[in-house]
């Protein structure tokens, strides 16, 4: 039995390689090229500044983007409790949930969800939730590292970026522009 054309996909972007938030941004401006109506949810990224913050600006009113998450958790500068990024990421899934069965949306990114689930701040089955509870024509993006298997299985594309070489190993520091 053919699938509709109008059906939406569930895409996960892992692995421990740069670009799963990049690829995701370049579904962003795919969408919008298109007059889609696209949110994004960051639910580790929030307090730092980076590039997509200001730039997102530029694609509304097609293209919203809430930086729900607390910071990177468990690194030098994280002053945060753990019960605080779990907290932030249970508001992340409300809103995700809200704007989900809203409706609104052609294309929902929930951006390091994968690694929100690894760091125990949310559940395998929360995401999996989320994904059976989309609108069909919805397209729901899902990226970070150690995605789970529960969720590979229900996706209808997997990309693993694998890193190969990267600048940190060289001493390279994270570069404006390129890596925030």
């Amino acid at each position: 039995m053919p699938v509709p054309s109008d059906r939406g996909l569930v895409i996960v972007y892992t692995g421990k390689g740069k670009g799963k938030t990049t690829a995701a941004l370049g579904i962003v401006l795919r969408a919008v090229g298109h007059g889609y109506r696209v949110g994004m949810i960051q639910f580790i990224k929030g307090e730092w500044y980076y590039g997509e913050l200001t730039s997102s600006k530029r694609l509304e009113p097609e293209f919203e983007m809430i930086a729900a998450g607390k910071g990177f958790v468990g690194i030098i500068d994280d002053d945060h409790p753990l019960e605080d990024h779990q907290q932030a990421a249970k508001q992340a899934l409300a809103v995700a949930r809200e704007k989900l069965v809203s409706g609104a949306y052609d294309v929902l990114i929930l951006d390091e969800i994968n690694y929100a689930v690894k760091l125990n701040l949310l559940s395998d089955q929360d995401v999996l939730d989320l994904i059976t509870s989309r609108p069909q024509k919805t397209t729901l993006v899902l990226t970070g590292n150690y995605a789970p298997e529960s969720v590979l299985q229900a996706a209808d594309l997997v990309t693993e970026m694998r890193e190969i070489k990267h600048p940190y190993q060289s001493g390279i520091k994270a570069k404006k522009g390129i890596d925030f």
